[in-house]
Order: structure tokens, then C-alpha cells, then sequence
């Protein structure tokens, strides 16, 4: 059996390849390895679990719900809220486990289950492995050890926890939204009620576009992953800017009041410098992985601030966050984490953020983001391929180092397998699009002839 931890939990297919028993299977692992590792020492446990609206996730919570249960976990259901919220839920309650259904800014069909320990962070890869290991170990016939009759978990609905989430961003602003008028695109997914409500709370005029979920339609056109619908609903509204969330509404990117794009990258500047005026950017520094644009780089260090880089996914800018006690962090594609206030990426609280400093400074989103100019950038995804030997193909290096030569120090070139996806990617950057173009098409080319 593969790996079926990625960078961001067990996906696929709903109810192909992540099926309910696989997902009964791994919340029993999951409770069991957690009381191995003594996180429920002492006390009778409670995990926090929520979804997205993904029609999967309907049968998918209900498999995960038993399986807790049935091992002793005592479960309250906050229902259709945003992957930061489960987080943040499962922190303030004193919970010792949350589950997440959701497969993010993917197609409707694929689902998702993402596991957080006690405070709401995002287990280590040494339990997930454990979870994967236990779970094969009692999927070929290894009995479970079961409780019976009062040692058997409870389960109620926790409907608070939508308002206790909203008070939570509100209380956390330094300064409120009034006067601005915002566009929200809400991916059909899990903050369709949560961001529209959070922001109205905080003073701003919104319109709501893509906040209709019904099981089928998340992300399905909109939200972070397709913006042209937010782009001319800003324009049309005359709005001062717009959000996009994605399906579980852990990212935030972002459109001007002309219409023009603001990606992690510059919503990471806008915050450095506003969080650096409120002395709450610890070191001068800011974590981002190695996708960011070489312009996010070269415009902190022209403001005295310093970037520390890590390897893509945002559990990877956490850990780092975390370790030497970075306050902000995250990735170009929207996922901002903001360690202060939150334990993972938080697309509602980036937006909210974002909007106070527009309003605090009374400029255009487009004037603060300018403080970065984004160096041309080509992504291209090469699927169908083995991304297994990405680093072992020596067809492959001798390509890399190629373009790496004709890039020289104006540009850079990256290959990586996605973490949640059956493909590699191919990232170039230069100075020149076109180079950018033709270096990054070249390089697919190989990707597909030696990997295929």
C-alpha cells in the first residue's frame, strides 16, 4: 500500500479511494495511537469534528464519528464550518482531537480527512505514520481493542461553534472595517456563512458571490482557484477589493479594486509591514516556502525584514513558525498563517486582516500591495508521471542544471511532486516571461518523456 498521508492529510476520490471504511479505519487508528502517545492520560477524550459541504462529506463525518466513538472518543459535531475554525474550536475548547473533512481547493468529487492534535495544530508526520501503520495493521485482520458499555464515546451537535469562531476574528482586528465596500467569493465551501457574517460584524459593506453550496457545486468555478468571477464582480460593484476563499477556507487571495490579482506573496508583505508597525512581527521575520516569487524576497529585505524559506506545504512554514516563534508565516497560494491568532492557515482572518490594514491606512489595496513587484513565474503541472523519481532521474537533472544555466542569477527553477495531487510541478521564474514560458515548457517536456 502507498503512502496515504500527503502534505495535508489522507485524499482522493470520495468513496473510491477514500471510502467510509477507510474512514471508520483510520479515526479508530488515530484514537488509539493518540492515547498511546498519553494525549488522553487522565481524562476521557473529545474530539472537535467538522466538514466542508461537499455531498461526500455527509457519509464520510458519519464513518468518522463511529469510528471515534466506537474507540472511546466522546465527539462534538460543529457541522459545515472552515478547516481554521475546526483548528481554533479544538484549541479553545480543550479538545484532545480534530478531524476535518475536506479536500480543499479540489474538484467536488476528491474529500479529504486532516487529523489536528490537542491546541488545534496539525500532527506530526511521525503520528500520521503510526495512524497509516495501525490502520493497515487492522485493515488485514488485527483485532481492535474495544470499550464497551460506558466506555463507549458520546456524540452531540455543537452549534456554538459557528458564533464562538465569528467573535473570535472580530475580537482579534485592531481596527475595525467600516467604510469599505468588499467582494466575497466563497468557493461555494465551508465559509459561504462564516466570512460574510465575520466581515459584515466588522463594519464592511460586502457582496457575496459563490456562497450557495449544495453538495455539488464547491469550488466549481470560483473561490481562490478561479478568480475571473470575483475580478469583474469587484469592477462591476465598484468595490474597494475582493476576497477568494477556497473550499475549506484555510487560503485567501485577494483581486484590487481594478481588478488585478494580490497572491499570498504580496498579502504577506501588505501584513509584514502592518504587524511590524504593531511590534507583533517577532524577529523581523517571515516564513514562506521555496514557491515564493523571488520579488516577495527582494521586497522584504529593501524594508530591513527578513525571509526564512521552507519546503512547500504549509505544515512545514507551521513547524518552522513554531519552532523559533515566527509570527507570521505562509505560502503564494493563499495560505496565511498568522501564529498569533490562529494554528493553521485562516483565509477568513488573512481577508480580515488585509481589510483592516486597508482601512487603518486609508490606501488602496493596490498602492500597499505595490510594495512587491512579482518577477514573471510560470507554473505548469505535468500529470500522469511517476513523481516518485523527480529527485532520481538523472535525464531529468541534467535538464534542471541546463536551464538553471541559461536562468544564471536572474531566475531559478524548482520541480516538485505535489503532496495532494498525482503530478509534478514545473516552476520557473526569470526576469523576462517569455524565458519564463520557454525554459518551463521545455522542462515539462522532459518531465513527461522521463517520468511518463
Amino acid at each position: 500500500m502507498g503512502r496515504l498521508f500527503g502534505t495535508d492529510g489522507v485524499r482522493g476520490v470520495a468513496n473510491a479511494d477514500l471510502t467510509a471504511e477507510m474512514a471508520l479505519g483510520l479515526s479508530v487508528a488515530a484514537a488509539h495511537v493518540l492515547a498511546e502517545a498519553g494525549s488522553f492520560a487522565g481524562h476521557r477524550p473529545t474530539a472537535v469534528v467538522g466538514r466542508d459541504p461537499r455531498a461526500s462529506g455527509e457519509f464520510l463525518e458519519a464513518a468518522v464519528v463511529a469510528g471515534l466513538a466506537s474507540a472511546g472518543v466522546d465527539v462534538l459535531r460543529v457541522g459545515v464550518l472552515p478547516t481554521p475554525a475546526v483548528a481554533y474550536l479544538t484549541g479553545a475548547l480543550g479538545a484532545d482531537l480534530g478531524v476535518m473533512l475536506s479536500a480543499s481547493h479540489n474538484a467536488m468529487p476528491d474529500n479529504g480527512i486532516k487529523f489536528l492534535a490537542r491546541g488545534g495544530h496539525k500532527l506530526d508526520d511521525q503520528l500520521e505514520q503510526r495512524i497509516e501503520a495501525l490502520y493497515e495493521e487492522h485493515r488485514r485482520g488485527e483485532p481492535w481493542e474495544r470499550p464497551t458499555g460506558g466506555g463507549v464515546g458520546r456524540v452531540r451537535e455543537y452549534d456554538e461553534g459557528f458564533d464562538k469562531y465569528i467573535a473570535h476574528l472580530v475580537a482579534v482586528l485592531p481596527n475595525r472595517l467600516d467604510g469599505l465596500k468588499i467582494v466575497l467569493d466563497e468557493a461555494h465551501g465551508a465559509a459561504s456563512r462564516v466570512s460574510p457574517e465575520a466581515f459584515s460584524r466588522a463594519g464592511a459593506e460586502i457582496v457575496t458571490i459563490g456562497a450557495s453550496p449544495d453538495g455539488l457545486n464547491i469550488n466549481d468555478g470560483c473561490g481562490s482557484t478561479h478568480l475571473d468571477l470575483l475580478k469583474a464582480a469587484v469592477v462591476e460593484h465598484g468595490a474597494h477589493f475582493g476576497i477568494a476563499h477556497d473550499g475549506d477556507a484555510d487560503r485567501c487571495l485577494a483581486v484590487d479594486h481594478t481588478g488585478e490579482e494580490v497572491d499570498g506573496d504580496q498579502i504577506m508583505a501588505v501584513l509584514a509591514l502592518a504587524m511590524r508597525e504593531r511590534s507583533a512581527l517577532r524577529a523581523g521575520t517571515v516564513v514562506a516556502t521555496v514557491m515564493s516569487n523571488l520579488g516577495f524576497k527582494l521586497a522584504l529585505e529593501r524594508e530591513g525584514l527578513k525571509i526564512v524559506q521552507t519546503a512547500v506545504g504549509d505544515r512545514y512554514v507551521l513547524e518552522e513558525m513554531k519552532e523559533h516563534g515566527y509570527a507570521l508565516g505562509g505560502e503564494q497560494s493563499g495560505h496565511v498563517i498568522i501564529l498569533d491568532h490562529a494554528t493553521t492557515g485562516d483565509g477568513t482572518l488573512t481577508g480580515l486582516m488585509l481589510a483592516a490594514r486597508v482601512a487603518e491606512t486609508g490606501r488602496s489595496l493596490r498602492e500597499l500591495a505595490s510594495v512587491m513587484e512579482r518577477l514573471p513565474q510560470v507554473l505548469i503541472n505535468v500529470p500522469d508521471v511517476d513523481r516518485s523519481r523527480v529527485t532520481t532521474s538523472g535525464e531529468l537533472a541534467a535538464a534542471v542544471a541546463e536551464a538553471e544555466a541559461e536562468l544564471g542569477s536572474t531566475g531559478r527553477v524548482l520541480l516538485r511532486p505535489s503532496g495532494t495531487e498525482p503530478l509534478v510541478r514545473v516552476m520557473v521564474e526569470a526576469a523576462d516571461i517569455d524565458q519564463a514560458r520557454a525554459v518551463a515548457g521545455r522542462l515539462a517536456d522532459v518531465v513527461k518523456s522521463a517520468l511518463g
